[in-house]
């Protein structure tokens, strides 16, 4: 039905910088609100960034200042720019969409495969 395909992680030391993309495509009628989602080692899933169709962003506390949520709406593409990336930042980085579906008009909510970002000297 849809694909949500993350790319962009990888290895960076610590005060760089990495742009994640995730790209959904599928059976598409419009996407509501994109999220980003951090698994560290050992831990749960937690929100970092969401932003709805029209623009309005949330960040968690610790990424504030730091990190850029953004979207392409004709695109059906979120992003996530890193900067000042610390050790604690390292974590598989999930995208999550809620997507209303072409072919049902219902909408769902959909996960990416998740790509990995560490952050090490």
């Amino acid at each position: 039905q849809v694909q949500l395909v993350e790319s962009g992680g990888g290895l960076v030391q610590p005060g760089g910088s990495l742009r994640l993309s995730c790209a959904a495509s599928g059976s598409i009628a419009n996407i509501g609100i994109m999220r980003w989602y951090w698994q560290p080692p050992g831990n749960q899933r937690e929100l970092v960034a969401d932003i709805s169709s029209r623009g309005t962003i949330n960040y968690a506390d610790s990424v504030k200042g730091r990190f850029t949520i953004s979207r392409d709406n004709a695109k059906n593409t979120v992003y996530l720019q890193m900067n000042s990336l610390k050790l604690e930042d390292s974590a598989v980085y999930y995208c999550n969409a809620d997507v209303r579906l072409s072919t049902t008009l219902t909408l769902q909510n959909f996960w990416g495969q998740g790509t990995q970002v560490t952050v090490s000297s």
